[in-house]
């Protein structure tokens, strides 16, 4: 569709005359999901639940292969062969992000600092110190392995 958050957000706003709307979170533009959106003050005062709530993620990874932006839109910045690979060792590396942990938010996300979203300085080439935030990462599965 090629539809940014605020898209979505300003064409409810069209279509409805409210001007108070808001979305629980942001879509990378290449993902498929659900925007959450909270229309009326009452709506959207309660976002925070959402937001706050347990998620399921679904993603099919390329090993070998780094990006300027750590996804699939980005240029290659670097390509390495890639050992022999099977469920067990897959498992065990996802073994190593789960429960709490804390993670550095990438300079191409969405998270703001300062007031400015992230990838809008990444895309001015600037790099900023970003602290950690927890994480909790209830459950990793492997729903396939294929080369």
């Amino acid at each position: 569709m090629g539809w940014t958050s605020f898209d979505v957000v300003d064409k409810i706003r069209s279509l409805t005359g409210e001007r108070k709307i808001g979305h629980a979170g942001t879509l990378d533009p290449f993902a498929t999901g659900v925007l959450v959106v909270g229309i009326g003050r009452g709506s959207t005062k309660r976002l925070s639940e959402f937001t706050n709530a347990y998620k399921v993620y679904e993603a099919t990874l390329r090993l070998g292969l780094a990006t300027d932006t750590l996804d699939v839109e980005g240029k290659i910045t670097e390509k390495k062969s890639v050992p022999q690979i099977n469920e067990s060792k897959v498992l065990a590396v996802f073994s190593q992000f789960m429960g709490t942990i804390k993670q550095v938010p990438p300079m191409y996300s969405a998270k703001k600092v300062n007031g400015q979203k992230l990838y809008e300085l990444a895309r001015k080439n600037i790099t900023i110190e970003r602290e950690a935030v927890t994480v909790k990462i209830k459950e990793l599965l492997l729903l396939s392995l294929f080369d």
